[in-house]
């Protein structure tokens, strides 16, 4: 392989990335969407802080098992992508093949997990008001998290492919079919009762199935799929390759657990200061989490670029693309991080129009604007790194910057501190910024580091 390639233009590679990941930007906001549309949607119930609450925490912990799918099944985009750049399509399809054994066992203790939750809720001795309302939304909830698995898989082979549009539509229309869902749910039309919370953990169900069936729809018949013949075969568990997947996504798994575990354990942390303070909470986290999609999408366009140049052999495209990647963020951030602080009080009336959450939600606002940078950069950061495979290291940072900073100086500033939610908070700042700092300084140093194509991955036989 020739090494020594001349690398595009700025223009090309920031028009390039931007072209992977607006659909895929466009997808999150949308998938996105519904969590901001459940949250929204409860704020108009009767008794709509107590549900605002349950979805906060119940929400906790789905996405406490939605960290562990994504990493897990995250191992098949910079698979398929240093495949493809290789040229080795019918390969990167059988790889995707064994990822679907991954996804199926997943998705057994994922249901188990939440359909069972309630009881987690309790050792964190969430307010006792809010415990029956969640698990109520956590048990119609869960019937959607085998579907979401297996969308997650054809996902990110479609990503690693370097086909992005799949997750926009999918994205679209999940967020256009849950409104009418909830509100036949939640708030009993059309013959059906009035569920609360619970209504709004069944229509997202019943979303994620509808999503998934689309999914495969898609990816069957799509024109570019072809090439990589997943559907030609049927292929029964290969355990070296699966080991081989696991051993890239659970790492990637264990990165997005521990950095995710730090907002839902402030969750969870202050649930216990009781309804209004978990409300606000969910308005200030919620936003935030919106415009994560942003950097999130970036991350993903950046793993498949540098994936597809070290497949071809082209370490020094791979450090070009993840530069171009990072410059991208920060101007993505600096937009966002102005938002927030500039208009809290406006994003806090979009969520509710209770004045009590409405006013400490907007304090929480400024701090979510403080830490959009270190947010940006950690994401794009991890997703760089994805594309040289290189997970482990990544993971023992997120454990020391999430756990041993951000958890720690949060809890001991909201309770010994004093200092309520906003503690909470300002641990969270400082837990990404120093996530930042350690990942930006790993992919300078392993981006310097010679990279070969990778060796051809066995096919199973028939």
């Amino acid at each position: 392989m020739n090494h020594s390639t001349r690398q595009p233009g700025l223009g090309y590679e920031v028009a390039r990335t931007l072209q992977l990941a607006a659909p895929v930007m466009i997808g999150l906001f949308a998938g996105f969407a519904m969590n901001f549309i459940d949250t929204v949607m409860a704020g108009r119930l009767p008794e709509r802080e107590i549900a605002m609450a349950a979805l906060a925490t119940g929400g906790a912990l789905w996405s406490a098992m939605m960290m562990i799918a994504l990493g897990l099944l995250m191992a098949v985009q910079p698979a398929v992508a240093h495949l493809d750049g290789a040229g080795r399509r019918g390969e990167a399809g059988a790889v995707t093949r064994q990822g679907f054994w991954i996804a199926l066992a997943l998705s057994v203790p994922f249901f188990a997990v939440i359909f069972f939750g309630g009881r987690l809720l309790g050792l964190f001795r969430v307010d006792a008001t809010i415990i029956p309302v969640a698990i109520d939304y956590l048990r119609a909830l869960a019937w959607g998290a085998p579907m979401v698995c297996m969308m997650l898989l054809l996902r990110f082979y479609s990503e690693g492919s370097g086909h992005t549009r799949p997750t926009m539509y999918i994205g679209v229309l999940g967020a256009l079919l849950n409104i009418p869902a909830n509100w036949i749910l939640m708030f009993g039309h059309l013959g059906f009762p009035a569920m609360g919370a619970r209504g709004t953990g069944f229509a997202t169900s019943l979303v994620l199935t509808l999503q998934a069936l689309a999914m495969f729809i898609y990816v069957r018949r799509h024109a570019h799929y072809e090439p990589f013949a997943l559907f030609e075969r049927w292929d029964w568990p290969d355990w070296p390759e699966i080991r081989h997947l696991l051993k890239v996504g659970w790492p990637i798994a264990g990165t997005l657990f521990v950095e995710g575990s730090l907002f839902i354990a402030a969750s969870l942390i202050i649930g216990q200061l009781g309804p209004v303070q978990t409300a606000s909470h969910l308005v200030a986290i919620n936003f935030s989490a919106l415009l994560f999609m942003i950097p999130l999408g970036l991350g993903s366009a950046v793993t498949t670029r540098v994936g597809n140049a070290l497949g071809r052999g082209d370490p020094a495209g791979a450090r070009h693309a993840g530069m171009i990647g990072l410059g991208v963020v920060l101007c993505t951030q600096a937009v966002s991080a102005t938002l927030m602080i500039v208009f809290p009080g406006a994003i806090a009336a979009i969520y509710t129009d209770d004045a009590a959450i409405a006013a400490t939600a907007a304090s929480l606002l400024f701090l979510a604007g403080v830490f959009q940078f270190p947010d940006g950069i950690q994401v794009c950061t991890a997703g760089i790194l994805r594309g040289y495979k290189d997970t482990l290291v990544p993971m023992i940072i997120n454990v020391i910057a999430y756990w041993v900073v951000g958890l720690s100086l949060g809890y001991w500033l909201t309770f010994r501190g004093g200092m309520g939610p906003a503690g909470m908070w300002i641990g969270m700042i400082a837990g990404l910024s120093t996530g930042a700092v350690l990942l930006t300084a790993r992919f300078l140093g392993v981006s310097r580091r010679p990279f070969g194509p990778q060796p051809p991955t066995p096919v199973p036989t028939p």
